[in-house]
């Protein structure tokens, strides 16, 4: 009787653990080249800060993952693979496919990768900017190119600037086509719809489609003229072609149209800042990797948290990471307030003309050690005007 009621137990377990456990089922692509499978990347599921799953795609690039946890936004998928950046995401993941993008050499590059789900079947990227609308029928531009585009759901459709030009705005927008002459379709909002965006190395902003929206046009994010990365994160109807949508955004164009700020809540702010903390300790133990994710954690946050991202560009630094770091000094001078708002604008200036000289960009290091002296007098400055000036 007592085996019988172990073997009943340890049964009734195997029955619990079969209801609870999920597979979930996932594939990785090339963000760049259309329909490339990746194989051997390593996929990771984290819970809570723990990893509990691994799993590595075959040769088809598909891996099915058993958690135990449900498939939430709890979870976090990690998808690393040699020579190219990891990709960090939130869940539901089952039935998803991901496109893992090749590190970027070039310190002015960006690459933007949108996936989503089964529905709808056609999402459309555009990058916009003066005198170009990159898209699906006008696939290249100035230093600009769509490099895969996707009709049959899931995506990726990847849009790669080589080079962002100073002085020059970009928004970048998300069009659902299939819902072309629905302005009211909510389609685009339920599609787990997400926007991967690249510099250098590293994964530097992720966006998750606003859920429970009226709207065939996700107005993203916008890059001013001196390179400070806004989120929009808007929803609108319109009734356009493809092409006319250049016309839906086009008065971002003006750094002078404001961009509301994202409302962050007090205890995303509170965590924002312990996690901030976590990251300067991390730094100063030299764990940069960990400082680097603690940094991004609370930007993700909190998107308006300026001391985070002077951190972040410090730590990218310090990494190597120096294309990485341009963007988050960048955002650190468009934070800049207070006080001591010139020295902080100066001394982010200075750290990327020091990236540009290092680089051989001359031109792009003269101006900005010439913009550091703008905000703050200092003898380095004149220096290093002085001595670019004479390459």
């Amino acid at each position: 009787m007592g085996l019988l009621r172990v073997a009943s137990a340890m049964s009734l377990c195997a029955v619990a653990f079969s209801i609870q456990a999920e597979q979930l089922p996932i594939e990785v692509l090339s963000a760049v080249v259309k329909d490339q499978k990746i194989a051997d990347a390593e996929v990771l599921l984290q819970r809570n800060g723990a990893q509990n799953v691994v799993g590595r795609t075959n040769a088809q690039g598909q891996v099915t993952l058993t958690s135990e946890a449900a498939d939430d936004a709890s979870n976090l998928l990690i998808i690393k693979k040699p020579g190219y950046s990891n990709l960090v995401v939130k869940c539901p993941c089952k039935g998803m496919t991901y496109a893992i993008s090749p590190v970027m050499e070039n310190l002015d590059g960006l690459r933007v990768v949108l996936t989503w789900g089964k529905t709808p079947e056609d999402l459309d990227s555009h990058m916009i900017f003066p005198g170009n609308n990159i898209y699906f029928e006008n696939q290249k531009g100035t230093d600009a190119e769509l490099d895969v585009d996707d009709v049959d759901s899931y995506g990726p459709e990847t849009i790669t600037l080589q080079k962002k030009h100073y002085g020059e705005s970009y928004v970048y927008a998300v069009h659902d086509f299939t819902n072309i002459a629905n302005p009211g379709s909510r389609q685009l909002s339920n599609s787990e719809a997400k926007v991967f965006v690249y510099m250098g190395q590293s994964l530097v902003r992720t966006y998750y489609v606003p859920k429970n929206r009226s709207g065939n046009l996700w107005t993203v994010f916008r890059m001013t003229g001196s390179g400070d990365f806004q989120d929009i994160n808007t929803f609108s109807g319109v009734n356009v072609d493809a092409k006319d949508v250049l016309n839906e955004v086009k008065p971002l164009l003006d750094d002078s149209v404001a961009v509301a700020a994202v409302a962050v809540s007090s205890s995303a702010q509170t965590d924002a800042k312990r996690l901030n903390l976590q990251g300067e300790a991390a730094y100063q133990a030299g764990k940069l990797d960990e400082a680097i994710d603690l940094f991004r954690q609370a930007i993700e946050l909190d998107n308006g948290f300026g001391k985070a991202y002077g951190n972040l560009g410090l730590a990218y630094q310090k990494a190597g990471n120096t294309a990485e770091s341009i963007w988050a000094n960048r955002k650190a001078i468009a934070l800049a307030s207070g006080a001591n708002a010139a020295t902080v604008r100066a001394g982010a200036y200075y750290n990327i003309a020091r990236i540009y000289e290092a680089a051989g960009q001359f031109a792009d290091a003269l101006r900005h050690y010439q913009l550091a002296k703008e905000q703050k007098a200092n003898p380095v400055y004149d220096t290093a005007i002085e001595r670019v000036q004479n390459r």
